[in-house]
């Protein structure tokens, strides 16, 4: 153990911040012995669809072209339709982020006169385009789809009647972001988003319900499609590529509302018959196996970040025991200055370019501002070790991932480190 220290010490963190770190360690683990309790269910989860559909080194093989007769493609969309427990999947590479899996599923089942309704609030920032809150060709309001949002309550809770009055006879299709985006607020449960669901069934039972789940898959047993969500929607650079998948998005949900996704990614009447897998399957295949252990790290990371600075004095979302439904941890920092430090932290952690220095800049997409540090071994991905937010008001990083806890660990001891050098945090 004394050579690890001096490892430690070698990368920049000193002695004291180490011992701060292993005294936060010692009350976690109880809790980290049911992450890896949820972590096993998951394991077996995807294993048992694995072996269901027969993946095999076939399933492996490059397609180019049309892609016509891709069976190894085609079967992953059966593995995910099962593991998510839905009548259908569209797994593909072709889907370049979370945000453009978001507009498939949206624009494949809105139609001019449609409204959609957001039922938490004003979504993330990328999508805020997509649907023309903020002016953008091609949004969904160019094309004569309404929006409708209903804000939630102070703490963070659903505003049913409010819900309720903004449900008309144009309400299409309601989405419900699982994740706090580059918001302060709760991360709902799969509890939560299931009581969601069936109060705006109720309410129109002809209603299509998406739930945004990018950073929630693997955290629970159950996924929002358990739970009556039509579609569930996601990266395969965040939780389900666990680390693995270079590119991707995935739909899952019923047979009709998959078709019409498919639809709309390629063209009307080829859907899901076309797109190449390029050589990608094993990256896809391997890196779904892996997720439910690489998010499960990447839960104790964060769990170990709000240990290490609510005690500081910083505001943590979630807290240092709150239950936890998704990867992120946001940490309210206070100013642009302890941002930077932060964020330089978690660079000087990583495998890749950890040399750089993360600075905001002018991220497409955004209104403001964006802090980025991702020295990832896959740009962008999410589910390895970064650190990134908003240079706005209350000053908060939202700090995820980690393909290991303890490169997690790390990490989030880097940017303690980085803080105490700056003065900005005393141990």
């Amino acid at each position: 153990m004394e050579r690890l220290i001096e490892f430690y010490q070698e990368m920049g963190v000193s002695p004291a911040v180490y011992h701060y770190g292993e005294a936060a360690l010692d009350r976690l683990k109880d809790r980290f012995d049911e992450i890896d309790k949820i972590a096993e269910y998951n394991q077996a989860k995807v294993l048992s669809a694995m072996q269901k559909n027969r993946v095999s080194a076939a399933c492996f093989a490059a397609t180019t072209g049309y892609g016509y007769d891709d069976i190894g493609r085609d079967n992953l969309e059966r593995v995910y339709a099962d593991v998510f427990h839905t009548e259908a999947a569209l797994v593909r590479p072709q889907i370049t982020c979370g945000t453009h899996a978001l507009t498939v599923a949206l624009s494949a089942n809105l139609l001019p006169g449609d409204e959609l309704l957001s039922p938490v609030g004003i979504p993330y920032d990328t999508l805020q385009e997509v649907i023309g809150i903020r002016p953008s060709p091609c949004s969904l309001a160019e094309y004569g789809v309404t929006y409708r949002q209903a804000d939630l309550k102070e703490d963070g809770s659903f505003d049913y009647d409010a819900i309720r009055e903004a449900i008309n006879e144009k309400t299409k299709l309601i989405t419900i972001q699982r994740s706090k985006g580059y918001a302060t607020r709760p991360t709902f449960s799969v509890a939560q988003i299931g009581e969601l669901i069936a109060f705006c069934k109720n309410i129109k039972p002809d209603v299509l319900i998406m739930v945004d789940n990018c950073y929630g898959e693997f955290v629970e047993t159950i996924e929002p499609s358990d739970v009556g969500a039509d579609m569930v929607v996601g990266s395969l650079i965040k939780n389900p590529g666990g680390g693995l998948a270079p590119i991707g998005g995935y739909i899952c949900g019923t047979k009709t509302c998959v078709e019409r996704c498919a639809y709309r990614l390629s063209a009307p009447g080829l859907g899901q018959e076309v797109g190449a897998n390029l050589g990608l399957m094993l990256s896809l295949y391997q890196g779904f196996f892996m997720a439910p252990t690489v998010v499960a790290g990447a839960e104790k990371g964060a769990i170990f970040a709000a240990n290490l600075y609510e005690p500081l004095g910083f505001r943590c979302v979630p807290n240092a025991t709150e239950s936890r439904h998704d990867i992120i941890q946001a940490v309210e920092l206070g100013s642009e200055e302890a941002m930077i430090a932060f964020c330089k932290g978690i660079q000087g952690a990583a495998p890749v370019d950890s040399f750089a220095t993360p600075l905001p800049w002018d991220m497409p997409g955004y209104n403001d501002k964006v802090i980025m540090a991702a020295g990832a071994f896959i740009q962008g991905s999410s589910i390895e070790l970064s650190a990134d937010g908003p240079i706005r008001d209350p000053y908060a990083v939202y700090f995820q991932g980690g393909l290991t806890w303890y490169h997690a660990k790390l990490g989030i001891l880097k940017s303690l480190q980085e803080m105490v050098n700056a003065g900005l945090a005393a141990i």
